[in-house]
Protein backbone atom coordinates (compact mmCIF):
# COMPACT_ATOMS: atom_id res chain seq x y z
CA UNK A 1 0.00 0.00 0.00
CA UNK A 2 1.12 3.78 -0.55
CA UNK A 3 0.38 6.34 1.88
CA UNK A 4 1.09 9.93 2.25
CA UNK A 5 2.17 11.49 5.94
CA UNK A 6 2.18 14.77 7.05
CA UNK A 7 3.62 16.20 10.19
CA UNK A 8 7.01 14.40 11.01
CA UNK A 9 7.34 15.19 14.45
CA UNK A 10 7.90 13.14 17.91
CA UNK A 11 4.95 10.34 16.91
CA UNK A 12 4.61 11.07 12.96
CA UNK A 13 8.43 11.20 12.23
CA UNK A 14 8.63 7.33 14.44
CA UNK A 15 5.04 6.17 12.18
CA UNK A 16 6.92 6.32 9.06
CA UNK A 17 9.70 4.93 10.41
CA UNK A 18 7.98 1.80 11.55
CA UNK A 19 5.61 1.36 8.43
CA UNK A 20 9.29 1.44 6.38
CA UNK A 21 10.81 -0.70 9.12
CA UNK A 22 8.12 -3.57 9.42
CA UNK A 23 6.45 -3.44 6.10
CA UNK A 24 6.75 -3.29 2.39
CA UNK A 25 4.40 -0.39 2.38
CA UNK A 26 5.38 3.00 0.76
CA UNK A 27 5.75 6.19 2.19
CA UNK A 28 5.77 9.86 0.64
CA UNK A 29 6.54 12.10 3.45
CA UNK A 30 5.73 15.92 4.00
CA UNK A 31 6.42 18.20 6.66
CA UNK A 32 7.47 21.98 6.73
CA UNK A 33 10.54 21.23 8.61
CA UNK A 34 13.21 20.04 5.40
CA UNK A 35 15.25 18.43 8.13
CA UNK A 36 12.41 16.36 9.51
CA UNK A 37 11.84 15.07 5.51
CA UNK A 38 15.64 14.23 5.21
CA UNK A 39 15.17 12.04 8.69
CA UNK A 40 12.31 10.02 7.00
CA UNK A 41 14.12 9.82 3.65
CA UNK A 42 16.40 8.00 5.49
CA UNK A 43 13.63 5.20 6.74
CA UNK A 44 13.17 4.81 3.73
CA UNK A 45 10.14 7.36 2.82
CA UNK A 46 10.03 9.39 -0.06
CA UNK A 47 10.15 12.90 0.63
CA UNK A 48 7.54 15.70 -0.90
CA UNK A 49 8.52 19.98 -0.78
CA UNK A 50 4.60 21.21 -0.75
CA UNK A 51 1.03 18.91 -0.15
CA UNK A 52 0.96 19.51 -4.00
CA UNK A 53 4.38 17.41 -4.55
CA UNK A 54 3.21 14.64 -1.63
CA UNK A 55 -0.23 14.45 -3.62
CA UNK A 56 1.27 14.25 -7.05
CA UNK A 57 3.43 11.20 -5.98
CA UNK A 58 0.38 9.15 -4.76
CA UNK A 59 -1.32 6.99 -7.21
CA UNK A 60 -5.09 7.57 -6.92
CA UNK A 61 -7.58 6.64 -4.78
CA UNK A 62 -5.29 8.40 -2.33
CA UNK A 63 -4.74 8.39 1.58
CA UNK A 64 -3.26 11.17 3.33
CA UNK A 65 -2.39 10.70 6.82
CA UNK A 66 -1.79 14.34 8.96
CA UNK A 67 -0.44 14.48 12.25
CA UNK A 68 -0.12 18.57 12.83
CA UNK A 69 -1.53 20.12 16.10
CA UNK A 70 -4.97 19.97 16.90
CA UNK A 71 -7.27 23.40 16.38
CA UNK A 72 -6.32 25.60 13.35
CA UNK A 73 -3.04 23.64 11.80
CA UNK A 74 -4.70 20.57 11.53
CA UNK A 75 -8.67 22.86 9.84
CA UNK A 76 -5.59 24.43 7.80
CA UNK A 77 -4.03 21.17 6.47
CA UNK A 78 -7.21 19.57 5.58
CA UNK A 79 -8.62 22.55 3.99
CA UNK A 80 -5.53 22.76 1.72
CA UNK A 81 -5.24 18.71 0.67
CA UNK A 82 -9.25 18.80 0.01
CA UNK A 83 -8.25 21.31 -2.68
CA UNK A 84 -5.72 18.94 -3.92
CA UNK A 85 -7.56 15.76 -3.18
CA UNK A 86 -9.71 13.75 -6.05
CA UNK A 87 -12.99 11.72 -5.24
CA UNK A 88 -12.74 8.28 -3.34
CA UNK A 89 -9.36 9.77 -1.77
CA UNK A 90 -9.31 10.01 1.91
CA UNK A 91 -7.99 12.24 4.32
CA UNK A 92 -6.72 10.84 7.94
CA UNK A 93 -6.20 12.74 11.19
CA UNK A 94 -4.04 11.08 13.34
CA UNK A 95 -3.79 13.81 16.04
CA UNK A 96 -5.92 15.10 19.36
CA UNK A 97 -8.82 16.97 16.80
CA UNK A 98 -11.85 17.25 18.80
CA UNK A 99 -14.71 14.86 17.67
CA UNK A 100 -17.07 17.67 16.60
CA UNK A 101 -14.45 19.15 14.47
CA UNK A 102 -14.37 15.89 12.94
CA UNK A 103 -17.87 15.58 11.98
CA UNK A 104 -17.63 19.40 10.50
CA UNK A 105 -14.92 18.43 8.41
CA UNK A 106 -16.37 15.15 7.20
CA UNK A 107 -19.65 16.41 5.95
CA UNK A 108 -17.51 19.28 4.55
CA UNK A 109 -15.28 16.57 2.54
CA UNK A 110 -18.51 14.16 1.62
CA UNK A 111 -19.71 17.26 -0.48
CA UNK A 112 -16.55 16.34 -2.71
CA UNK A 113 -16.37 12.67 -2.04
CA UNK A 114 -13.16 12.50 0.02
CA UNK A 115 -13.53 10.14 2.85
CA UNK A 116 -12.21 11.57 6.10
CA UNK A 117 -11.28 9.22 9.07
CA UNK A 118 -10.16 10.33 12.67
CA UNK A 119 -7.89 7.96 14.13
CA UNK A 120 -7.13 8.49 18.22
CA UNK A 121 -3.78 7.80 18.37
CA UNK A 122 -2.18 6.24 22.02
CA UNK A 123 1.48 5.20 22.45
CA UNK A 124 3.62 8.25 22.61
CA UNK A 125 7.60 8.60 21.70
CA UNK A 126 7.05 4.63 22.71
CA UNK A 127 5.29 3.90 19.86
CA UNK A 128 7.81 3.05 17.57
CA UNK A 129 9.19 0.29 19.71
CA UNK A 130 5.85 -1.01 20.92
CA UNK A 131 3.07 0.24 18.60
CA UNK A 132 0.22 2.52 18.57
CA UNK A 133 -3.02 1.88 20.23
CA UNK A 134 -5.33 3.18 17.76
CA UNK A 135 -9.30 4.22 18.21
CA UNK A 136 -10.91 4.68 14.63
CA UNK A 137 -13.68 6.46 13.19
CA UNK A 138 -14.93 7.27 9.86
CA UNK A 139 -16.44 5.77 6.92
CA UNK A 140 -16.17 1.79 6.40
CA UNK A 141 -14.67 1.93 2.71
CA UNK A 142 -12.10 4.02 3.67
CA UNK A 143 -11.08 2.42 6.91
CA UNK A 144 -10.40 -1.19 5.11
CA UNK A 145 -8.88 0.66 2.64
CA UNK A 146 -6.39 1.96 5.53
CA UNK A 147 -6.39 -1.19 7.33
CA UNK A 148 -2.67 -2.34 6.39
CA UNK A 149 -0.98 0.63 7.50
CA UNK A 150 -2.90 0.43 10.83
CA UNK A 151 -2.17 -3.32 11.16
CA UNK A 152 1.96 -2.26 11.03
CA UNK A 153 1.33 0.91 13.69
CA UNK A 154 -0.71 -1.32 16.10
CA UNK A 155 1.20 -4.04 18.12
CA UNK A 156 -0.01 -7.61 17.67
CA UNK A 157 -3.00 -9.04 20.32
CA UNK A 158 -4.18 -11.77 21.10
CA UNK A 159 -7.88 -10.73 21.19
CA UNK A 160 -9.54 -12.14 18.01
CA UNK A 161 -12.67 -10.25 18.37
CA UNK A 162 -10.90 -6.67 18.13
CA UNK A 163 -11.98 -5.96 14.80
CA UNK A 164 -13.35 -7.93 11.31
CA UNK A 165 -10.02 -7.36 9.43
CA UNK A 166 -7.28 -9.05 11.50
CA UNK A 167 -5.54 -9.78 15.28
CA UNK A 168 -4.00 -5.99 15.88
CA UNK A 169 -4.71 -3.20 18.41
CA UNK A 170 -7.06 -1.16 16.61
CA UNK A 171 -10.61 -1.11 16.55
CA UNK A 172 -12.74 0.71 14.39
CA UNK A 173 -15.72 2.32 16.64
CA UNK A 174 -18.03 4.01 13.97
CA UNK A 175 -19.01 7.20 12.05
CA UNK A 176 -16.50 10.28 11.93
CA UNK A 177 -15.82 11.33 15.17
CA UNK A 178 -15.62 8.02 17.12
CA UNK A 179 -11.76 7.53 17.00
CA UNK A 180 -11.38 10.87 18.71
CA UNK A 181 -14.21 10.88 21.03
CA UNK A 182 -13.18 7.43 22.84
CA UNK A 183 -9.45 8.87 22.49
CA UNK A 184 -10.16 11.50 23.84
CA UNK A 185 -12.25 9.81 27.24
CA UNK A 186 -8.95 7.98 27.42
CA UNK A 187 -6.60 10.71 27.63
CA UNK A 188 -9.37 11.79 31.01
CA UNK A 189 -8.74 8.37 32.27
CA UNK A 190 -4.99 8.79 31.87
CA UNK A 191 -5.50 12.21 33.89
CA UNK A 192 -6.92 10.26 37.11
CA UNK A 193 -4.96 7.27 37.25
CA UNK A 194 -1.83 9.68 36.85
CA UNK A 195 -3.34 11.72 39.51
CA UNK A 196 -3.40 9.46 42.01
CA UNK A 197 0.07 7.89 41.28
CA UNK A 198 1.34 11.81 42.27
CA UNK A 199 -0.51 12.34 45.01
CA UNK A 200 0.39 8.65 46.42
CA UNK A 201 3.92 9.44 45.83
CA UNK A 202 4.05 12.57 47.34
CA UNK A 203 3.01 11.18 50.52
CA UNK A 204 5.72 8.85 50.93
CA UNK A 205 7.87 11.76 50.08
CA UNK A 206 6.53 13.69 53.03
CA UNK A 207 6.46 10.35 54.94
CA UNK A 208 8.28 10.18 58.50
CA UNK A 209 10.42 6.58 57.37
CA UNK A 210 12.65 7.08 54.54
CA UNK A 211 11.49 6.07 51.40
CA UNK A 212 12.51 5.23 48.41
CA UNK A 213 9.96 6.54 45.25
CA UNK A 214 11.72 4.57 42.66
CA UNK A 215 11.82 1.02 44.87
CA UNK A 216 8.41 1.64 45.46
CA UNK A 217 7.58 2.06 42.09
CA UNK A 218 9.69 -0.84 40.79
CA UNK A 219 7.84 -3.22 43.76
CA UNK A 220 4.43 -2.24 42.46
CA UNK A 221 5.27 -3.35 38.92
CA UNK A 222 5.78 -6.93 40.76
CA UNK A 223 1.92 -8.29 40.63
CA UNK A 224 0.47 -5.33 42.52
CA UNK A 225 -3.11 -4.96 41.92
CA UNK A 226 -1.65 -0.86 41.02
CA UNK A 227 0.77 -2.10 38.35
CA UNK A 228 0.96 -0.62 35.09
CA UNK A 229 2.67 1.36 32.22
CA UNK A 230 2.76 4.55 34.06
CA UNK A 231 3.59 3.04 37.34
CA UNK A 232 6.97 1.43 35.48
CA UNK A 233 7.62 4.92 33.61
CA UNK A 234 7.17 6.65 37.26
CA UNK A 235 10.17 4.43 38.42
CA UNK A 236 12.02 5.32 35.33
CA UNK A 237 11.76 9.30 36.27
CA UNK A 238 12.37 8.53 39.76
CA UNK A 239 15.35 6.54 38.40
CA UNK A 240 16.58 9.40 36.62
CA UNK A 241 16.16 12.44 38.31
CA UNK A 242 15.98 11.41 42.17
CA UNK A 243 13.19 10.79 44.86
CA UNK A 244 12.92 14.86 44.65
CA UNK A 245 12.51 15.00 41.43
CA UNK A 246 14.31 18.30 42.18
CA UNK A 247 15.46 19.04 38.54
CA UNK A 248 11.84 19.79 37.24
CA UNK A 249 9.33 22.19 37.79
CA UNK A 250 5.54 21.19 38.89
CA UNK A 251 4.20 22.87 35.97
CA UNK A 252 1.39 20.99 33.98
CA UNK A 253 0.24 21.46 30.74
CA UNK A 254 -2.94 20.19 29.71
CA UNK A 255 -3.55 19.26 25.75
CA UNK A 256 -7.42 19.70 25.72
CA UNK A 257 -8.62 16.49 25.64
CA UNK A 258 -9.62 16.50 29.72
CA UNK A 259 -11.51 20.09 29.22
CA UNK A 260 -13.46 18.49 26.37
CA UNK A 261 -14.23 15.39 27.95
CA UNK A 262 -15.52 17.36 31.21
CA UNK A 263 -17.69 19.56 29.07
CA UNK A 264 -19.27 16.57 27.79
CA UNK A 265 -19.68 14.84 31.15
CA UNK A 266 -21.39 18.00 32.40
CA UNK A 267 -23.51 18.24 28.98
CA UNK A 268 -24.70 14.69 29.58
CA UNK A 269 -24.94 14.70 33.46
CA UNK A 270 -22.26 11.88 33.78
CA UNK A 271 -20.23 12.78 37.21
CA UNK A 272 -16.67 12.72 36.71
CA UNK A 273 -14.96 13.66 40.16
CA UNK A 274 -11.77 12.30 39.57
CA UNK A 275 -11.15 13.98 35.91
CA UNK A 276 -12.56 16.88 37.71
CA UNK A 277 -9.91 16.83 40.94
CA UNK A 278 -6.86 15.95 38.06
CA UNK A 279 -7.64 18.88 35.86
CA UNK A 280 -8.30 21.10 38.28
CA UNK A 281 -4.66 20.20 39.87
CA UNK A 282 -3.39 20.93 36.72
CA UNK A 283 -4.62 24.22 36.97
CA UNK A 284 -3.66 24.90 40.35
CA UNK A 285 0.33 23.60 38.81
CA UNK A 286 0.29 26.70 36.49
CA UNK A 287 0.63 28.95 40.01
CA UNK A 288 2.45 27.36 42.71
CA UNK A 289 3.68 24.04 41.66
CA UNK A 290 3.78 21.14 44.29
CA UNK A 291 5.42 17.92 44.48
CA UNK A 292 2.88 16.21 42.93
CA UNK A 293 2.79 17.83 39.70
CA UNK A 294 6.31 17.25 39.52
CA UNK A 295 5.41 13.64 39.20
CA UNK A 296 2.97 14.72 36.40
CA UNK A 297 5.45 16.65 34.69
CA UNK A 298 7.68 13.75 34.94
CA UNK A 299 5.10 11.25 33.75
CA UNK A 300 4.28 13.47 30.73
CA UNK A 301 7.65 13.21 29.41
CA UNK A 302 8.41 9.82 29.99
CA UNK A 303 5.50 8.70 27.90
CA UNK A 304 4.84 11.24 25.70
CA UNK A 305 8.13 12.91 25.25
CA UNK A 306 6.42 16.17 26.27
CA UNK A 307 8.26 19.13 27.23
CA UNK A 308 9.20 19.70 31.16
CA UNK A 309 10.45 23.40 32.45
CA UNK A 310 13.47 22.70 34.19
CA UNK A 311 13.41 23.95 37.97
CA UNK A 312 14.91 27.66 37.99
CA UNK A 313 13.96 28.44 34.22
Amino acid sequence: MQIGLVGLGKMGGNMVTRIRRDSEHEVVAFDFDAKAVARAEKSGASGASTLKDLVKQLTPPRTVWIMVPAGEATQSTVDELAKLLSPDDAIVDGGNSRWTDDKLRSAALRKKKIHYVDVGTSGGVWGLENGYCMMVGGPTKAVRRLAPILDVLAPPTSEDSLHSIGKYGWHHFGPSGAGHYVKMVHNAVEYGIMQAYAEGFELFHASEYELDNAKIAHLWNQASVVRSWLCELAARAFDADGNDLSELEGWVDDSGEGRWTLQDAIDKDVPTPALSAALFTRFYSREDGDYAARVLAALRNQFGGHAVKKAGT
